[in-house]
């Protein structure tokens, strides 16, 4: 029995369809996968459902009731939608979170009463909280677990879920997993909006595919294949298989020695010996949290450290700016899009050339616009940034065209040593693949390469030689074929390591 079915939906946002005569259909008590690249349309065909965007065509069915809905009528229909950032009160605790709007208004509440409440909630569903705990002081993985329940909480028995494993680690996408099968087993209905192909095969009953705002395909998952679906999304095959490894006797090009640096919030850095080498690629793999953005800060002068040298061309850099080690050889992409690595507002061809503006072929400080542009149309051709021109504005763009923009602005200048974080977060498989063949291409050409990532997939399908953090520390460094999936998750947990010793990367 289908509990959601929408016919012909189509919406367009001036000249742009994002959806074009999509139908969908969920069935009661499935997992349900929406799957697609980025700008697909998932997101605003959601949006629809609950009632946060009107159609300009096309009819819905939930529940067997026909008719266009608001937010709260769909949250009285039994609709919740569980957004990529989360709309929680971060002073408040967890059961003040999950009752907020939904108090009752004849009775005066007290805090044990509704930590109760929420305790026994989160028991019914296999949930591990304490509702005591004030928001800010929560993970990311157990802030989404306060939104589900939140929404159990107000009654709901179909929940949407955008992007639900975009900044979580893999425990907790594990542990997110096990709560909504449980769900599932209760009767809910689950609907997720992705563009992860392991996720879908991993836990969903059907899938829908869209692609360029249309309906392609509606298969059941366990009919199907990563490689079929691949296919269907971006509408040709994709490559799973890892890059060639290489064990390079190059010099070393970026090298940490004894670095420590303290953080106000998190773990920082504690004697970390790192060295990458030409023409290899170094993965830090690791879970979130452990050090990885005060690495990132060290290696490329966002941080200076207490103790300890970085040594970038066989120069000590430790104390130059960012800036100064650019010229100097040193390319960054860093791991959010939006903060720190691009500027909302400016046009493509703008954050084409951010931190590399005063160069000679820029016009250095009068800007030299017709030199510009031709160098943003000659980057959007080769990088292929989809849906751009050199004057559209970057917030136009899909998350995987902006990604490979900000590529696309330090390949360009052709560094000897590149610090990317998180490459891929947030990107489709279509735009990942083409993201790895540039950073592989790179190493290729001789260039040494740090990727800091959370994907063990991308790190064991583009790495050289794997280095693990754990709270601060280089715990072990091996080649990659060295290492199995169970050993490195080990490591992540800080459960092996090569050596009481730190561990020379």
């Amino acid at each position: 029995m289908s509990v959601i079915d929408m016919k012909g939906i189509t919406k367009r946002f001036g000249d742009l369809t994002a959806n074009d005569q999509v139908d969908f259909s969920v069935r009661e008590g499935e997992i349900h996968s929406l799957l697609g690249e980025n700008g697909a349309g998932k997101t605003t065909l959601m949006k629809i459902l609950f009632g946060m965007l009107r159609p300009d065509e096309g009819t819905i069915v939930v529940k067997g009731r026909e008719g266009l809905l608001t937010p709260a009528s769909a949250i009285r229909r039994g609709l919740a939608m569980v957004h990529q950032h989360f709309m929680l009160f971060n002073p408040l605790t967890v059961a003040e979170n999950i009752v907020l709007g939904h108090e009752p208004t004849k009775v005066f509440l007290r805090k044990k009463t509704i930590e109760g409440q929420v305790a026994s909630l989160a028991r019914q569903y296999g949930f591990k909280m304490q509702p005591g705990i004030r928001i800010e002081d929560l993970p990311l993985g157990t802030r989404q677990r306060v939104e589900i329940l939140k929404a159990l909480y107000w009654g709901a028995d179909i929940l949407i879920l955008d992007e639900p494993t975009a900044v979580l680690t893999p425990p907790e996408v594990d542990e997110l997993f096990e709560n909504l099968r449980r769900l599932r087993e209760a009767g809910k209905t689950v609907v997720i909006i992705t563009h992860k192909l392991k996720e879908t095969m991993a836990l969903s009953d059907r899938v829908t595919i869209l692609r360029q705002g249309k309906t392609v395909s509606v298969l059941d998952t366990k009919e199907t294949s990563p490689e079929e679906l691949a296919r269907l999304m971006v509408g040709r095959d994709i490559r799973f298989d890892a890059f060639p490894a290489v064990e390079s006797t190059q010099p070393v090009k970026l090298q940490l020695i004894d670095v420590s640096l303290r953080a106000h919030a998190d773990i920082g850095l504690r004697h970390v010996d790192l060295q990458v080498r030409a023409g290899e690629i170094l993965g830090v793999a690791g879970v979130d949290g452990n050090g990885q953005r005060e690495l990132a800060s060290v290696l490329v002068g966002l941080a200076v450290p207490e103790r300890g040298a970085v040594i970038l061309n066989d120069r000590e850099v430790t104390r130059q700016s960012a800036r100064k080690r650019y010229s100097q050889g040193l390319g960054f992409i860093p791991e959010d899009r939006m903060d720190g690595g691009l500027v909302s507002g400016f046009t493509v061809a703008e954050n084409l050339i951010l931190g590399y503006h005063r160069l000679a072929q820029f016009g250095g400080n009068r800007l030299n616009q017709p030199a510009i542009r031709a160098f943003a149309e000659g980057l959007i051709r080769d990088f292929d940034i989809r849906g751009a021109q050199p004057d559209t504005l970057i917030d136009r763009l899909s998350g995987g065209n902006q990604q490979k923009v900000m590529l696309a602005r330090v390949f360009a200048q052709n560094p000897d040593v590149v610090v990317i974080a998180q490459p891929t977060r947030g990107v489709d498989v279509g735009a990942i693949e083409a993201i790895h063949d540039h950073v592989f291409a790179l190493k290729q050409a001789g260039k040494a390469i740090l990727i800091i990532s959370a994907d063990l997939d991308e790190i064991m399908k583009l790495s050289d030689r794997v280095a693990v953090l754990f709270e601060g520390r280089i715990v072990a460094c091996r080649q990659r074929s060295d290492w199995s999936e169970e050993n490195l998750g080990l490591s992540m947990a800080g459960r092996l390591v090569d050596s009481k010793e730190v561990i020379s990367a």
